[in-house]
């Protein structure tokens, strides 16, 4: 990929292309539970390169606004979240969830002077335990995200969020690539409580050489990569991406379902959700117990943040925890531990933006090259005045897939058939 393409698809702030595109959908912004209680705590949060902060106000309303107030440049973190709005802590001026000023209290006339004293303000949705943010043209907003864990009642969810520094982009092609999970997550998915005692982790690990078939969709590529299965036939992994930055994970067994969004913080660093679900039936105990515990697609978070960092525990300042002896032993293949902490330890040491012109890719390589073509071919769209794709949130309802198929069925013609209005159909998973 040439430095110009590079530069397109990795720069998301409000004046940049992509940054635009991005802005037409829906960002998730914090979980419900960071802001639970109206009146509490505003908190920090950086999404697409603007600072802002998120709270929830006394009639229990979530709110998005820019951090800083428009008078003297404060930050309105310092503020005091009461009575509808954040009031600035340096001269009293008040700001909604929607960033409107509706008080100064220095002036003679409040209300002449509150119409030039707004802020940057976004309105806001719960879905799936999730505030999301609408950032884009107020004429142009779009329904809500309707992907299936966002249906679920709150205790068949459970989701959470990391901070990663690098750009979103290698991030999301990591969500993307398959291939990868035969080699770095090879030993770790026999021990890891969400992955083990699967057919699937005995496909993965004895077969290494993936063959991809892409096909684009209405909502973004489903991604098929095919290894040896038994031996009259092959297994599948069904990964979904979701545009733009939506993934929905293979699942293994009776395992739940897994997913991520792939959000921007700045050009340099982003926000991983990760989101477990199981359709039919709330977690259990033990399966909650063991997302919490930083497990599977989850993560174990350093102490002594501000609420909203959600730093890892294992992070570059200490090499994510790199042991050398369980990578001789084969207990880590990267010697790094953690289904996450192995993704994103790798995805960092790319540097915060990749070299995209010095890498050579290789054929298994084919969806991340089909996923650059569509954000590239989007972008270049809506700056000529066409509609984003996939902004009816009906697209959204499919379901990814880990299937044992007869080696002279079409996987294609398979998917179409059970994975899309992923909703009605049965989980495949081995």
């Amino acid at each position: 990929m040439d430095t110009t393409t590079s530069q397109l698809l990795t720069q998301t702030g409000p004046a940049t292309p992509l940054g635009r595109l991005m802005r037409r959908y829906w960002v998730p912004v914090c979980t419900s539970d960071e802001i639970a209680e109206p009146d509490s705590p505003q908190m920090r949060v950086q999404v697409l390169g603007e600072k802002l902060l998120v709270f929830r106000d006394s009639a229990g309303q979530p709110g998005l606004i820019a951090e800083f107030c428009s008078h003297r440049g404060v930050s309105l973190f310092f503020g005091r979240n009461e009575e509808g709005g954040i009031r600035c802590a340096y001269h009293g001026l008040k700001f909604d969830r929607l960033g409107r000023c509706v008080e100064v209290p220095s002036a003679p006339d409040s209300s002449q002077v509150c119409e030039r004293m707004h802020i940057q303000g976004y309105p806001c949705v719960e879905k799936g335990g999730v505030v999301w943010a609408y950032m884009g043209p107020a004429d142009q907003q779009p329904a809500p995200p309707d992907l299936e864990w966002c249906r679920l009642p709150p205790s068949h969810v459970f989701v959470t969020r990391r901070k990663q520094q690098s750009n979103y982009l290698q991030a999301l092609e990591g969500g993307i690539d398959t291939a990868h999970v035969s080699y770095v997550h090879r030993y770790e998915v026999d021990g890891d409580p969400m992955h083990r005692g699967t057919k699937a982790a005995d496909y993965i690990k004895a077969d290494g050489n993936v063959v991809f078939t892409v096909e684009p969709t209405d909502f973004g590529l489903t991604l098929f990569g095919r290894r040896h299965g038994e031996p009259d036939s092959w297994y599948w992994r069904v990964t979904q991406y979701l545009f733009p930055w939506y993934t929905l994970i293979p699942p293994f067994g009776e395992h739940a379902l897994g997913g991520h969004v792939w959000v921007p913080a700045d050009d340099h660093s982003c926000w991983a959700w990760s989101i477990n679900f199981k359709p039919e039936r709330p977690l259990t105990d033990h399966e909650l117990e063991v997302m919490r515990s930083g497990h599977g697609i989850h993560v174990e978070y350093e102490s002594g943040h501000e609420p909203g960092a959600w730093i890892p525990k294992h992070n570059a300042g200490n090499d994510y925890g790199l042991d050398r002896r369980a990578q001789k032993d084969k207990r880590a293949y990267s010697g790094v531990s953690g289904i996450s902490a192995q993704d994103y330890s790798l995805q960092e040491s790319m540097g915060p933006i990749q070299n995209h012109a010095a890498e050579k890719l290789l054929p298994t390589d084919k969806g991340i090259v089909m996923a650059r073509r569509m954000l590239e071919e989007a972008v270049t769209a809506h700056e000529a005045g066409q509609q984003p794709p996939a902004l009816d949130a009906r697209a959204q309802q499919v379901r990814a897939a880990g299937v044992l198929l007869p080696r002279d069925a079409d996987p294609v013609a398979w998917s179409r058939e059970h994975l899309a209005g992923g909703l009605h159909h049965p989980v495949y998973s081995v």
